[in-house]
């Protein structure tokens, strides 16, 4: 009787071991969904509109402050490319917009005293987006993004410079959101 050669059996092993794992990676991967965000093809499995007239359906909810309106006006325009809003819309959206203004840099131009030469604004959405006709939560989240800015030593370029932040800062928040809801209602069970 002679004994069984590890080699073959090992070899055997490892073959059956790399089809099994290539056989599970393969189930893995098919599971995936990739798809790009700003195609014309629906959001989610079985709807029946496109991804932009799904994202053009929503009505963004008035606002309050300068600041909320940049956004919100910029989101508006993100949502429907342009084009005119939706008179029948799916779905409503809440916006909660705040600022904080900090000094990030200061210089010492005095013994005691220090000057800021350096500024951030940081603006932060909070969200819900409703379904109209059910008045149910569809997604909700949060979002922030932070603009810097130069605080020279005259107050109106300051001041303007601020502004200009502001408005870096809510473009760039209109952005975020829109993506942020255009994955919201990419996800399985969002509606």
């Amino acid at each position: 009787m002679s004994l069984p050669d590890t080699r073959k059996t090992a070899a055997a092993f490892a073959r059956r071991a790399a089809l099994l794992g290539l056989f599970g990676g393969m189930a893995l991967v098919s599971a995936c969904q990739v798809r790009p965000l700003y195609s014309n093809q629906p959001l989610s499995t079985g709807s029946t509109v496109s991804a932009r007239e799904e994202l053009a359906s929503i009505a963004v909810k008035p606002v309050s402050s300068r600041y909320a309106q940049q956004v919100r006006n910029n989101l508006i325009f993100a949502l429907t490319g342009g084009a005119e809003r939706t008179t029948t819309p799916a779905y409503s959206l809440t916006l909660g917009v705040t600022e904080q203004v900090i000094s990030t840099a200061s210089i010492q131009v005095a013994k005691d005293q220090d000057q800021p030469t350096a500024g951030s604004v940081i603006m932060t959405a909070a969200y819900t987006l409703t379904d109209a006709k059910t008045g149910k939560t569809v997604a909700n989240g949060q979002r922030s993004i932070t603009s810097s800015f130069d605080r020279p030593g005259q107050e109106f370029a300051t001041y303007r410079a601020q502004i200009d932040a502001e408005n870096r800062a809510a473009r760039e928040l209109a952005e975020l959101l829109h993506m942020a809801l255009a994955q919201d209602l990419a996800k399985p069970g969002a509606k």
